[in-house]
């Protein structure tokens, strides 16, 4: 990487963000795999160090700047079940506006004649 006079300010600002990110993570992912088992909080799938990239940290609040010493904003769960959990959340907090969008438009029924057709 460029050292740092050498880069925008554009880039200072992502490189600074992304250590800052990591610096945090590590910070938080370390404590949370001392404190807890590896195991899955969803799915119960176990880890171990072969696959531990694989089991994530995931904020219960989800501010991933609420880091209680003591894990309670923590939960480790895998990629999938973490995924999924942020899924979740995004339908939750913008889920119900984005149906009434989506049923708000169309009128089209492509199925509309297919009673006459299987009549003939």
């Amino acid at each position: 990487m460029a050292s740092h006079q050498n880069m925008s300010a554009a880039e200072r600002i992502v490189a600074d963000a992304r250590k800052h990110q990591t610096e945090r993570e590590k910070t938080y992912r370390g404590q949370a795999l001392k404190m807890y088992p590896w195991v899955c909080g969803r799915c119960s799938r176990e880890f171990d160090n072969k696959n531990l990239q694989e089991l994530t940290v995931h904020h219960k609040n989800h501010n991933h700047d609420d880091n209680p010493a003591d894990g309670s904003n923590w939960e480790l769960l895998c990629l999938y079940c973490h995924d999924n959990e942020h899924s979740k959340y995004e339908e939750m907090r913008f889920g119900s506006a984005k149906q009434e969008q989506d049923n708000s438009g169309g009128t089209h029924n492509p199925f509309a004649g297919l009673g006459d057709l299987l009549k003939k």
